[in-house]
């Protein structure tokens, strides 16, 4: 079992949902089938999007070899934790135009990945 990192793909489900329908709202709002059009309030929506599922399916890859591996849960820990707080941070500060929110959530991604590589080393 996984529990470590089923929770955490499931709480990513709900995030990837939670940024996909605001992305269809505003598409039908705008009538923009494909791509942002003119519309930059549609742009911040696919890329919070975009930006989730590039970087939150390697992450769990990393952070579920770790947890079958029987890395220290503490490390497992250290994977987790930075991504779904970066996530949270990089949404918030995307869609609502927080810059250094935006930031702290991809260094937080950033960490996550780097964590998540050197427990495979563990």
């Amino acid at each position: 079992m996984l529990p470590i990192t089923s929770t955490v793909a499931a709480f990513a489900a709900i995030g990837l949902i939670a940024l996909s329908v605001p992305v269809s709202l505003r598409r039908m709002a705008v009538k923009q089938p494909l791509g942002p059009g003119d519309d930059p309030a549609l742009l911040r929506r696919i890329r919070a999007q975009g930006n989730f599922t590039e970087y939150v399916p390697i992450v769990l890859i990393l952070l579920a070899l770790a947890e079958y591996r029987g890395v220290p849960q503490g490390f497992v820990f250290a994977i987790a934790g930075p991504l779904v707080i970066g996530r949270v941070a990089h949404a918030v500060g995307m869609l609502g135009g927080i810059m250094p929110l935006r930031r702290m959530g991809m260094m937080a991604t950033f960490v996550s990945l780097l964590a998540g590589v050197a427990a495979q080393f563990v």
